[in-house]
C-alpha cells in the first residue's frame, strides 16, 4: 500500500517534489523535517502500530517536537481485523507533533485471522491499491497547488 501511495505521488509530482519511500528503521527526524509532507504507513500488530514504527517514533518524537508544526500528514494502516486503534494511536502522535492531517486515513482490512494468514505476504486487491494511489495523487496535487 505504501508503494501505491508513493508511486501515485511520484506520477503527480512536478519538478519541485521529491517523493521518498523509507522503511521506518531507515527513517529519522531529519527525514521528517526535510519533507514537505509525510505519510505514516504501518501494519496493525496487536491493535497497535508495528514495532518498527514504534521504534521510529521513539527515536524521532522528541527531536521533532515543536519543529514540524502544521506539516501535512496522512495515515495508512493495514490490519487483519480492525485498524481503528492504530489509526487513533497515529492520530495522537500526529496531534502531539502538531502535524496537520490533510486526508482521511486509508484503512485496509485483510481479514487475516489465522496464524498462517497473519504471517503470509499480503496481496491487496486493485480496489484497495486504488485508494492508496488516490491518497498519493491527492498529496502531490495539494503540495503542487500550495493547498497543503
Amino acid at each position: 500500500m505504501a508503494e501505491a501511495v508513493a508511486s501515485a505521488a511520484r506520477e503527480g509530482a512536478g519538478d519541485g517534489l521529491d517523493v521518498r519511500l523509507l522503511q521506518a528503521a531507515d527513517a529519522g527526524a531529519d527525514d521528517v523535517l526535510a519533507a514537505d509532507a509525510v505519510v505514516f504507513a504501518t501494519p496493525e500488530t496487536l491493535a497497535s502500530i508495528s514495532g518498527a514504527m514504534k521504534d521510529f517514533f521513539d527515536r524521532s518524537y522528541y527531536p521533532l517536537l515543536g519543529r514540524c508544526d502544521g506539516k501535512p500528514c496522512a495515515l495508512v494502516v493495514c490490519a487483519g481485523s480492525d485498524g481503528h486503534p492504530t489509526i487513533a494511536q497515529l492520530r495522537r502522535i500526529a496531534t502531539g507533533l502538531r502535524l496537520r492531517e490533510v486526508a482521511e486515513p486509508v484503512l485496509v482490512c485483510t481479514h487475516a485471522q489465522t496464524p498462517e494468514a497473519i504471517t503470509a505476504p499480503k496481496v491487496l486487491p486493485d480496489a484497495e491499491l486504488a485508494r492508496g494511489r488516490e491518497l498519493g495523487a491527492l498529496l502531490a496535487a495539494g503540495l503542487e497547488l500550495g493547498i497543503f
